[in-house]
């Protein structure tokens, strides 16, 4: 393969797992104010498979074929001109829309009309350089996992020492971060998570752990301030009654019952702030410092990637699901 060519993953139309092909394309070049990545791991997620699908096209619109991954890891290949925040060589993680390739330009391009737009991922801003300790796949678990628990702790949630949270999914790709977030807060924790799961979420922290296959939480738990529901739907439903008054709902999944929030006197927000550069820097660091620890489910090669999303949409596994871009 030739110094302009790169492996990447395209979607020409929309569907199952077998419309995802690993083809050879154009490798990108920076332009004023990008930079090029050279890309290690990205981050699987649920938006990838739901876009692959054709299920949000409205909301998430797509000019076929595109490359699909919003969040990766990397090394600084090269930078555009006027570009001083990041030297080549600089290990990154961040917002790398087109992340299911060997390359990608971390600078959105809203001008351009050929396919190099699907590798214009996100403004030089998204990027956060990794601290010492951290590797490229701790990394990789950081944004749309680690940054959400904290967004929805913290931001949304306004979760304070000694208040008690309560998390479903613990075991997931954000409730994993969540309980080792709110226990380093100071908060009492506690989390629903499926009979296998039970152990591993106590082995991060929770106080209390609900086995959801045979206990249904709303009658074990009363009086908390904060409930994070990455679930929606009925476990929603279920979730008002726990909440003290004037305690905080956050939801991950879908905008809450306003009126349900209303009728039990607490507040209901969804998880749409973004984190900011000091927020992803601190998470960075207390997993560098091993304070939190992420937990990754699998690591599957770029040509695999139609299997990475399969997983995800299963649902069933414990932290998150990881490509290899060189592997």
């Amino acid at each position: 393969m030739s110094e302009s060519k790169m492996k990447a993953i395209l979607v020409h139309e929309y569907g199952g797992p077998d419309v995802m092909k690993l083809e050879e394309v154009e490798r990108p070049n920076p332009l004023a104010g990008e930079v090029l990545v050279k890309i290690h791991y990205a981050t699987v997620i649920p938006l990838d498979w739901k876009i692959r699908n054709g299920w949000v096209q409205k909301v998430f619109p797509k000019t076929l074929p595109y490359i699909p991954g919003f969040y990766a890891t990397g090394v600084i290949e090269s930078t555009g001109p006027g570009v001083t925040e990041f030297t080549v060589g600089d290990r990154v993680f961040g917002m790398i829309v087109g992340a299911y390739a060997e390359y990608g330009i971390a600078k959105v391009n809203h001008t351009a009309k050929t396919s190099n737009a699907e590798f214009a991922v996100a403004p030089v801003d998204e990027l956060v350089k990794l601290p010492d300790g951290l590797t490229f796949k701790d990394a990789a678990t950081i944004r749309a996992g680690a940054d959400t628990a904290w967004k929805a702790l913290f931001t949304e949630g306004e979760l304070k020492a000694g208040q008690t949270v309560l998390i479903h999914a613990a075991a997931g790709g954000v409730g994993q971060f969540a309980v080792q977030l709110a226990k380093w807060k100071g908060a009492h924790v506690i989390g629903t998570a499926s009979t296998s799961n039970l152990d591993f979420v106590k082995s991060l922290g929770a106080d209390q752990v609900i086995d959801y296959t045979t206990t249904a939480f709303e009658e074990v738990v009363k009086g908390v301030d904060l409930v994070v529901d990455a679930i929606g739907g009925d476990i929603e439903n279920r979730s008002w009654a726990v909440l003290k008054p004037g305690g905080i709902l956050v939801a991950l999944t879908q905008p809450p019952s306003q009126e349900n929030a209303q009728k039990h006197g607490v507040t209901a927000k969804f998880n749409t702030k973004f984190p900011t550069y000091a927020n992803l820097q601190t998470v960075a660091q207390l997993i560098a410092d091993g304070t939190i620890r992420a937990e990754i489910d699998s690591i599957f090669p770029l040509s695999q990637a139609n299997k990475a999303l399969e997983k995800s949409e299963a649902r069933h596994g414990r932290g998150r699901i990881l490509l290899s871009i060189d592997s």
